[in-house]
C-alpha cells in the first residue's frame, strides 16, 4: 500500500474510532486522531460529509441480511418494528457520526441527497413480502410516512427536544412505525372488504 492510500485509510479509520468512542466528529478532530494536519485531511476529503460517506461504506448489512431474523414473517407490522429498531439502534451506536452527517448536510440540500439511505432499504425490505396488499399510491405514502419516523432526525427530536432517554426514544419511534404500518394495511383490508 502506498503512502497516499495509507494516509486516506488512516483518516477513515480515525472517523470510525471517533464514532465508536462517541467523540465529536469534526475535520480538526479527525485530523488530530489520524495524526495528519487538517490541510492534509481536506486534500483527501473536500468536506466532512464526503469523509463520513466513505467511512460509512460497508458498515451496515444488506437489508435482506439485516432482516434475516424476521425473514419467515409475512407480518409487515412485525417486520417494520424490527427494521425500525435495528436502524435506530445503529444510529445510536454511531451517534456522533450521524449527527456530524446531519450537521454537515442540513444547510446544503445538494449534499443532503448524498446522505446514506439505510432507512429506505430497510423499509422496502421490511414491506416487500406484503407490498402487493397495498395499492401503489398507498404503498408510496406508507414509505414516505415511515421515512419520517424511521430516521435519525426523528430519534434526535425525541431525545433532544422531547427529552426521552435513548431506549424510550427508540421504543417511541418503533411504536409509531408499527402504528403507521398497521393503519395502512388495515385501511387496505377494509377497502377490499367493501
Amino acid at each position: 500500500m502506498n503512502q497516499k492510500a495509507r494516509t486516506r485509510a488512516a483518516i477513515v479509520q480515525a472517523v470510525n474510532e471517533l464514532a465508536r468512542s462517541g467523540a465529536e466528529i469534526t475535520m480538526p478532530s479527525v485530523a488530530k486522531a489520524a495524526l495528519v494536519s487538517e490541510a492534509t485531511a481536506y486534500r483527501y476529503f473536500p468536506d466532512l460529509v464526503t469523509l463520513l460517506l466513505e467511512a460509512d461504506q460497508g458498515t451496515w448489512p444488506d437489508p435482506a441480511e439485516a432482516l434475516a431474523p424476521v425473514a419467515d414473517s409475512g407480518d409487515p407490522v412485525e417486520r417494520i418494528g424490527f427494521a425500525a429498531r435495528l436502524l435506530l439502534d445503529g444510529v445510536l451506536a454511531g451517534e456522533s457520526a450521524v449527527r456530524a452527517m446531519i450537521a454537515g448536510s442540513i444547510t446544503r440540500p445538494e449534499i443532503a441527497a448524498r446522505r446514506p439511505g439505510h432507512r429506505f432499504g430497510l423499509i422496502d425490505a421490511a414491506l416487500a413480502p406484503a407490498a402487493d396488499r397495498l395499492d401503489p399510491v398507498a404503498l408510496a405514502q406508507l414509505r414516505r410516512d415511515l421515512a419520517v419516523v424511521v430516521s435519525a432526525d426523528a430519534l434526535f427530536t425525541l431525545t433532544d427536544l422531547c427529552e426521552l432517554s435513548r431506549p424510550d426514544a427508540v421504543d417511541s419511534a418503533v411504536h409509531t412505525a408499527r402504528a403507521l404500518t398497521k393503519a395502512a394495511f388495515r385501511t387496505a383490508e377494509h377497502q377490499i372488504v367493501r
